[in-house]
Order: C-alpha cells, then sequence, then structure tokens
C-alpha cells in the first residue's frame, strides 16, 4: 500500500513538472521568435503564426532566420539532455554526460575529417559524427570495465579519451585550416549558423531517437537497481546497456553534426529533474527531454541579448552555467562518500 502511495505520488509530481515544463518552453519559443536585432511585438509574432503575415520583413526574419534557430536549439537541448539521461542511467554514473566522457569529443573530430575530405557530402557528415561518437562511448566502457567498473574510473577514462580526441581535432585544423566546419563556433557550439538543409537532415534523426528511447524508460529503471537484480528480474543487461549507448551517441552526434560542440545540456538537466521528481518517476526521461529543451533555447536567447547586437555563441553561456554545476556536484559527492 505504502509503494503503491509512493508511486501515485511521484506520478503525481511527474505530471505536473510536465504541465509546467510544457508552459515554459511554449513562453521560450515564442520570446526566442520575438527578441533579436529586431524585436518583435506579440501581435505581430501572433499574425504571422495565423498565416494573415506572409510578406513583411517580420514574417521573413521569422520565418527565414529566427525560426530554423529556434528549432535547432529546441531540438538539441531535447537530444543532448536525453543522451545525457541514458548515459547516466546504462553506466551508473550521475556524472556522466556527453561532453564529460568524451562523446562529444568522438562526434567532433570525425565530423571535421568528414568536412576536410567529403566537404559535400552532409549526409557522410552525419554517420561519421554518429560513428565517432558511438567508438568514444564504447572506448570509455571498455577502458573503465578493464580498469575496475567504478563510477571515478568512467569519468577518469572519459576525460582521458576527451583530451586524447581533442589534441586529433586540434591537429587535424591546423594541417586543413580550409575544414569548412573549422570555425570558433563549431569548437565552442552555436546554434546561429544552422541552416534549414541542416535542421532537415537531423530533425527527423532526433526524434526518431527520443521515440525510441522513451521505450526504455522501463528497461532503465530496472538495469539502475544493479545488474545482479536486473538479470534477476529477467532483464537482459548487455542488450539494453547497448541499445541505450547506442541512442545516447546517435542523439548527441546528431546535434553535433548540425550545430558543434554543444556541452553539459547532458549534465546539467538529468540531475535537476532528477531533484524534483526523482529518477524513479515513469515521467523521468520524457521530463529531461522538455528540460533539455527549455535550457537550450534559454541559453542561446541570453547568448543573443546579453551584449546586443554583438553575441557569444551559446555554447559559452553552456559552459558558464556547466563548468561550476560540475564541479559542485563533484565535491558535493566527493564530501558525502567520505562522510560515508
Amino acid at each position: 500500500m505504502h509503494t503503491l502511495q509512493t508511486f501515485s505520488a511521484t506520478r503525481g509530481r511527474g505530471a505536473t513538472l510536465i504541465l509546467v515544463l510544457l508552459i515554459l518552453l511554449g513562453f521560450c519559443f515564442c520570446l526566442s521568435l520575438c527578441l533579436g536585432s529586431t524585436p518583435l511585438g506579440a501581435r505581430t509574432l501572433l499574425a504571422i503564426i495565423t498565416g494573415k503575415d506572409t510578406s513583411s520583413q517580420a514574417y521573413r526574419i521569422v520565418r527565414y532566420v529566427r525560426l530554423t534557430r529556434t528549432l535547432a536549439s529546441l531540438l538539441s537541448g531535447m537530444a543532448l539532455a536525453l543522451s545525457g539521461s541514458l548515459l547516466q542511467k546504462s553506466l551508473h554514473n550521475p556524472l556522466a554526460g556527453p561532453s564529460i566522457i568524451g562523446v562529444n569529443a568522438g562526434s567532433g573530430l570525425l565530423t571535421l575529417l568528414a568536412a576536410a575530405f567529403f566537404p559535400r557530402m552532409l549526409a557522410l557528415g552525419a554517420f561519421a559524427s554518429f560513428l565517432g561518437a558511438l567508438m568514444a562511448t564504447l572506448l570509455v566502457y571498455a577502458l573503465a570495465r578493464r580498469s575496475g567498473s567504478t563510477r571515478l574510473t568512467i569519468i577518469l577514462a572519459g576525460v582521458a579519451v576527451s583530451s586524447l580526441l581533442g589534441s586529433c581535432t586540434d591537429a587535424l585544423l591546423t594541417l586543413r585550416p580550409e575544414t569548412q566546419l573549422g570555425r570558433i563556433d563549431f569548437l565552442i557550439g552555436s546554434f546561429a549558423h544552422v541552416t534549414f538543409s541542416q535542421l532537415q537532415l537531423a530533425a527527423p534523426l532526433i526524434l526518431l531517437g527520443i521515440t525510441c528511447s522513451l521505450f526504455l524508460g522501463k528497461p532503465l529503471a530496472i538495469l539502475s537497481l544493479g545488474d545482479e537484480v536486473a538479470r534477476s528480474l529477467g532483464l537482459d543487461v548487455r542488450r539494453t546497456r547497448f541499445l541505450s549507448l547506442m541512442l545516447s551517441a546517435l542523439l548527441s552526434a546528431t546535434v553535433v553534426s548540425m550545430c558543434g560542440l554543444v556541452g553539459f545540456v547532458g549534465l546539467v538537466v538529468p540531475h535537476m529533474v532528477r531533484f524534483l521528481i526523482g529518477e524513479e518517476s515513469p515521467l523521468y526521461l520524457l521530463s529531461c527531454t522538455l528540460g533539455g529543451a527549455i535550457m537550450t533555447v534559454g541559453c542561446d536567447l541570453v547568448a543573443r541579448m546579453l551584449f546586443s547586437p554583438y553575441e557569444l555563441p551559446t555554447g559559452v553561456v553552456l559552459s558558464f552555467l556547466g563548468s561550476p554545476f560540475f564541479l559542485l556536484l563533484l565535491f558535493t559527492r566527493k564530501r558525502r562518500t567520505a562522510n560515508a
């Protein structure tokens, strides 16, 4: 009876959080379409959305500039937050994230390689990005297992792999400076230069990855109980973990191929959602997805407006938020371990 009450309360908090997140996301989405070097009013935006205005300068700004950028930031946030959630659950490590354990670095390296040698083949770049993310993930996991798969080992292995792959990326940009993607926006992460064709290529992959990931909610909840307990409950641990890593790599790699090395979303958002409703909630993954979208759209707004008319790459704002959060999380966990 107590378990049923707890489950019902958790589900109720999750449903409330989903509603709040949807309202916040809608507000941030509209704000992103309105604000910029040319501010637009609510009435103007409403006329554009309802189709009453299809020829003004405001319509062209929204349709051809801000809508693509806003959708790119929204989908990227969803993908990165969900990717981080999958990594943390499948590796049993709350410090794991695409930008922490080398997933983004592997994806970025192979994306740049594809851009350097096959600059006109966008589809090949997307595949190379996925392959790089998957290789980095599996390499970190293999190194951690070989040296003792503790939570700290996974993070240290990820940092080492990320550093190595980052050095390879720097070497490539030095040897091939004409690489089209070798610009500062790619290395830091920005939505300013995402084109509609890139969005068209990335959106179906992100939506597919999100859909498949949400079906893994129940198996991942069982996996979080520990490998031995999960096996005793009939879960195929290897397959569940491999599918989670594959989907995590697909989501983060698609974002990297579209807008560069956007970091920290996959680390921060899952912890915030875990604090609000707990990771045992059946709505945990969906909440992370919506929370990630709010974070990236909001940070992109800050990057645009903070020093207007000049703007920062969104990755800079995310790093300002994410780096202190990671350090706080690291020292908090270390203090808890020492007290235990």
